[in-house]
């Protein structure tokens, strides 16, 4: 069974970096698209941003500039480097795929998430 395996996230002071990492488990996926949402606290959940199987990218706007997203294949691992946190970066962060359809904003089109992992960054 697929399983998406998430590290990384801690506690960070404003201006600092984290990376988030995803790790596939229990098999191989293709024709996919991986993401990383957000949830804080009383908000809805959001998407940071998406890669696709072709390597194609996309994030969301609060982010772009500081926030990479990136994939090793080799290793069947996504990553999301976050550079320059704010504290309205503070969130659950959660790795998500949608296998076999290309990338989306809507949380409830991905079939596999992870169990998340918490950012939480301090002004």
């Amino acid at each position: 069974q697929v399983q998406l395996v998430e590290s990384g996230g801690g506690s960070v002071q404003a201006g600092g970096s984290l990376r988030l990492s995803c790790a596939v488990s229990g098999g191989t996926v293709s024709g996919y698209c991986m993401a990383w949402f957000r949830q804080a606290p009383g908000k809805e959940r959001e998407r940071v941003a998406t890669i696709s199987d072709n390597g194609r990218t996309s994030s969301e706007d609060s982010v772009k500039g500081r926030f990479t997203i990136s994939q090793d294949n080799a290793k069947y691992t996504v990553h999301l480097q976050m550079n320059s946190l704010k504290a309205e970066d503070t969130a659950m962060y959660s790795c998500a795929a949608r296998l076999g359809a290309a990338c989306t904003l809507l949380a409830n089109q991905y079939n596999l998430w992870g169990q998340g992992t918490q950012v939480t960054v301090s002004s």
